[in-house]
């Protein structure tokens, strides 16, 4: 898994590629956790360049974003590729997380005006 991330207005847009699975989805929960430290507003997750995630990663997932809703942020996923959303939408989590098309429209609607 890579990681990298940037500021974009009040919001840490995240960028996430490669595999997520058991073997690094702590590595994603914590660098989640300390991306959301740095924003004002909201997470967002760039995953066009993740090509699978297991349970595993859902559950890194599912922890941060409780976590950022207790800090009254947002956690925002965009760009999901075919397979991912697809898992997403197995598993029902497409009903949990904010789904985005692109990061654009993530950041619009999640820290809107600050962009």
């Amino acid at each position: 898994m890579k990681w990298s991330e940037r500021q974009v207005g009040d919001a840490v847009v995240a960028t996430v590629a490669g595999r997520i699975d058991l073997t690094n989805a702590d590595a994603l929960r914590d660098q989640m956790t300390e991306a959301l430290k740095k924003t004002k507003a909201a997470l967002v997750l760039d995953l066009s360049g993740v090509d699978y995630m297991s349970s595993a990663g859902l559950r890194s997932l599912m922890i941060v974003f409780k976590a950022a809703k207790t800090e009254g942020k947002a956690l925002g996923l965009a760009a999901l590729q075919p397979l991912l959303l697809e898992i997403f939408t197995i598993s029902r989590f497409h009903l949990v997380f904010p789904l985005f098309d692109s990061v654009a429209d993530a950041t619009a609607k999640l820290a809107p005006g600050r962009a």
